[in-house]
Order: structure tokens, then C-alpha cells, then sequence
């Protein structure tokens, strides 16, 4: 699955975009947020706090308990506000 980090995600987790194989016990989004967090300090930083996750699976936003059923892309970016 192809990964994208967008905002203050990106300079946490230090890469705007990876392919990752999803493991088969990471269902949802939220599975996969805290699977990556696991993966050195960037990422736990990153993810620490899911309130201020947003995430999109083929460019479709989604909430965090969302299946990943099979999806190729999923992207995490801060919320967007306006101006």
C-alpha cells in the first residue's frame, strides 16, 4: 500500500511517501496509524495523538475506525481549516 504524509505528519514520520506491506492483523485505519507508530520515535510522535489525524484511502476522506478493505493509497494529514 502506498503511504503519504502530509503537513506536520510529514516532517514527524520524515518521508512524504512509502510503500508498505499491510500486515494481515491491520484492518482500519487506526490499526495501520498504530502499527506505523511503532515504527521508531517520528512515527510514535506522529501518531501519538489521533484526534488531530485526518486520513483520505483513494483520495476518499474517511474516520479513523474505517476499514482498509483494498485500498491502494492512504494518506494522513492534520485537520485543514480555512481562512
Amino acid at each position: 500500500m502506498k503511504v503519504m504524509y502530509f503537513a506536520w505528519v510529514r516532517q514527524r514520520t520524515g518521508t512524504g511517501e512509502e510503500m508498505i506491506e499491510v500486515p494481515a492483523d491491520v484492518s482500519t485505519v487506526a490499526d495501520l496509524a498504530a502499527h506505523l507508530a511503532t515504527r521508531d520515535e517520528g512515527y510514535a510522535a506522529a501518531f501519538a495523538d489521533m484526534r488531530v489525524i485526518r486520513a483520505a484511502l483513494d483520495q476518499e476522506h474517511v474516520a479513523l475506525d474505517h476499514p482498509l478493505g483494498d485500498a491502494r493509497e492512504i494518506a494522513f494529514f492534520p485537520p485543514v481549516t480555512g481562512g
